[in-house]
């Protein structure tokens, strides 16, 4: 991968966190695994709205998931995912 493409899959990352509502369902999934069904009631959202999202941060390889008979359980990808997290809402608690 040349120089210019690492740049543009990085602005691409932070497009991905340019999104609220895939900011709350990171911040979801910061305390454990949670189906999509779980989500959408913590949120306040359809089903179909929270499977988009999480279509989106799977591509992103900001979540991951594990199926269970019929069932998926999401969970963020790795610790850098909660660290940028942290450090995000870090940075706007200072302003």
């Amino acid at each position: 991968m040349n120089g210019i493409d690492k740049w543009n899959e990085l602005a691409d990352l932070f497009k991905v966190f340019g999104d609220s509502t895939r900011i709350r369902i990171l911040y979801k999934l910061r305390d454990g695994e949670m189906c999509v069904q779980d989500i959408a009631e913590e949120l306040s959202m359809t089903q179909s709205a929270v499977s988009h999202q999480l279509k989106i941060l799977k591509m992103s390889r900001l979540v991951a998931g594990r199926r269970e008979g019929k069932q998926i359980y999401y969970r963020l990808a790795d610790d850098h995912v909660s660290t940028i997290l942290s450090m995000g809402k870090e940075h706007i608690e200072e302003m």
